[in-house]
């Protein structure tokens, strides 16, 4: 059976424009996932909220993981707060597996998001939980909370972005996508 990490935001201060917290929110995500992963017979295990991005990465580490999910929305530069919009998916820039994995799910979230032409596999160095992983690894920013419309897109649609990203993990482990 492949297992998941599961790394929703730990960033309990990054508060949505709507009120409540990334961390909330990606957990709620995450938490929407967890049906669709086990029907579909994937094993994960899930980061600590009250944690760090080092304990998750140490944590990921430590376990014979098959593939790395961050979940997490985003916020723009001060100077354009409020005025971006779409989902980015990081991965390492030097992973092929990372940039496959980012591929599968950046195409799946087209399905949702309102905006398909914004949604954007997008490759680093700079991101530790993408750098320091074992495991093939994606940062998903789901979409901006700073911007009125994506922050509401995010909450009134966890449940879909629970299940696309569910398919988009099976796909990456190349297993059946399983309705619970």
């Amino acid at each position: 059976m492949p297992t998941i990490y599961l790394s929703p935001s730990t960033q309990e201060f990054n508060t949505y424009v709507t009120g409540n917290s990334e961390e909330y929110y990606a957990n709620l995500i995450a938490d929407a996932m967890v049906p669709y992963l086990r029907a579909s017979n994937i094993d994960f295990i899930r980061n600590d909220p009250g944690g760090t991005v080092s304990d998750s990465i140490a944590n990921s580490n430590a376990n014979a993981i098959d593939f790395h999910l961050a979940i997490h929305s985003n916020a723009a530069p001060p100077n354009l707060a409020g005025m971006l919009r779409g989902p980015d998916v990081y991965y390492y820039r030097d992973s092929s597996r990372g940039r496959a994995a980012a591929e599968i799910i950046a195409n799946n979230l087209k399905l949702i998001y309102p905006l398909p032409e914004l949604v954007t596999p997008v490759p680093t160095t700079t991101l530790a939980e993408l750098r320091r992983t074992k495991a093939p690894s994606v940062l998903v920013e789901v979409a901006y909370h700073d911007n009125y419309e994506d922050a509401t897109w995010i909450i009134n649609n966890i449940e879909a972005i629970g299940e696309n990203l569910a398919l988009s993990v099976a796909d990456i482990l190349g297993v059946p996508f399983i309705e619970p």
